[in-house]
């Protein structure tokens, strides 16, 4: 269960499964719920944003999942160590690092608001809350603010800022184009510190082609923090010159003391659109493996559950997943005895970003709806005994003018093991378990 390598010999053996948040995602009780179903589900990296808040969350949540796998033993959970934490950075505009935004109030009245069904993160909405609360009922970052007080409504309408990724679907379908986005980035000094200090385990740098001379600017900040990392990324969409920009990356980049692999942005946020969306992931890997470039390879952009399926179809997957002698003792060699020059004839892992959260948006779904619409008694029948006796769990059910605070995944056990069932759905399509592991989920 401490296996600290676990994570490098996914990648080494072909079977890495990175779960992406999202860079501008910051919605503090889906990313802390979306971490602990993942982590028990075995995934190998959390790549989240460059946020102190959501690293703060994200790390919570991965201490969570260890001490409920340490509590109710190892042979429940499909987790064989604690994923890698990663934070995703910008050299420049990207699509991953904006939110849309638009004036609620001057949206025709009889408008039927296509934006709002469309958005996968529910980040679109037209109604109240409490003051001091956003609009799905999660309690602010900061405290209590409702503890003692009276909760007053005021009516919230727009954009969800902390739920917005930047996906961009409700940009088209706005009826009088009325919705824009803004990017958003931070000064490369201030920021990389800042993060890097929380005690990340990897980066991902998110460029794109022609902007050598930016990504260089963000990897002088970056150096003095390298040797602290223990896998960097760089993700990159496809276009003409895409293998020369790589390689001129690499150079710039290299040596390294850690693993280093490409992100391969086929589709960006769309996975949770349909089969079609891996085509492009699928198609930029084959690319890109052709051209034999060091490091591993990792699909990201379209990714879903057709993904691994379609990768194994083409022989592009590692066979036999399954743990050897000589793997499991290559995986404990000193991450600094790896050559950053390593090349793979696979791929090496995929990513999951929009599937892989909204897979699980119908659980998380009804414990907002617990957390918000339930009396004392109707909780205490829901959620049972907690799984962890903290203070934590004990105070979550504190309810303020008929609301309750959102209530954490881990309260309420038949939906915690629904979501790592789900989750588990998902991960182990590129792994493999032992039996006891999978009769304990009833997969």
């Amino acid at each position: 269960m401490t296996d600290l390598y676990y994570p490098l010999q996914s990648l080494r053996e072909g079977h890495w499964f990175k779960l992406i948040c999202g860079a501008s995602f910051q919605h503090l009780p889906a990313i802390r719920s979306l971490v602990l179903a993942y982590t028990l589900a075995g995934a190998d990296c959390i790549d989240v944003a460059a946020d102190p808040a959501v690293i703060l969350t994200a790390k919570t949540a991965l201490k969570l999942a260890a001490d409920l796998a340490a509590t109710k033993g190892d042979e429940r959970f499909p987790m064989r160590g604690l994923p890698w934490l990663m934070v995703s950075l910008n050299d420049g505009e990207d699509p991953h690092f904006r939110k849309a935004d638009f004036d609620a109030a001057t949206c025709p009245p009889d408008c039927k608001r296509p934006c709002e069904s469309i958005c996968p993160a529910q980040a679109i909405v037209f109604h109240t809350a409490p003051t001091g609360a956003s609009p799905l009922g999660e309690s602010p970052a900061q405290g209590n603010a409702f503890e003692g007080s009276v909760a007053v409504l005021e009516p919230i309408a727009g954009v969800v800022s902390d739920r917005c990724y930047g996906c961009g679907r409700c940009l088209p379908v706005c009826p009088i184009q009325h919705i824009s986005t803004h990017s958003y980035g931070s000064t490369p000094a201030v920021i990389v510190p800042l993060v890097l200090q929380a005690g990340v385990d990897a980066i991902e740098i998110h460029t794109q082609i022609g902007r050598l001379d930016a990504f260089r600017r963000l990897w002088e900040v970056i150096v003095p923090w390298v040797g602290d990392l223990k896998l960097i990324a760089i993700s990159c969409p496809d276009g003409d010159g895409l293998i020369d920009y790589l390689r001129a990356l690499y150079n710039l980049i290299s040596p390294l003391p850690c693993p280093l692999v490409w992100q391969l942005d086929g589709r960006p946020m769309s996975g949770d659109i349909g089969i079609g969306t891996t085509r492009a992931a699928v198609k930029l890997g084959q690319k890109v493996l052709a051209a034999n470039l060091p490091g591993s390879i990792q699909l990201a952009g379209g990714t879903n559950h057709h993904t691994v399926p379609k990768l194994k179809a083409l022989g592009l997957l590692q066979p036999s997943p399954r743990l050897s002698a000589i793997a499991v003792g290559a995986a404990r060699e000193p991450l600094e005895t790896h050559s950053s020059k390593q090349r793979s004839s696979y791929i090496s892992g995929v990513a999951y970003g929009s599937y892989a959260r909204t897979l699980l948006t119908p659980i998380l779904n009804q414990l907002d709806a617990i957390g918000l619409e339930a009396d004392d008694s109707e909780c205490a029948a829901m959620v049972g005994t907690p799984l962890l006796d903290s203070p934590e769990s004990r105070n979550v059910l504190i309810k303020h003018q008929g609301r309750t605070l959102p209530m954490h995944l881990e309260e309420a056990p038949a939906l915690l093991w629904q979501a790592v069932t789900l989750a588990h759905s998902l991960v182990s399509q590129l792994k493999t378990f032992n039996d006891s592991q999978l009769m304990r989920l009833n997969l």
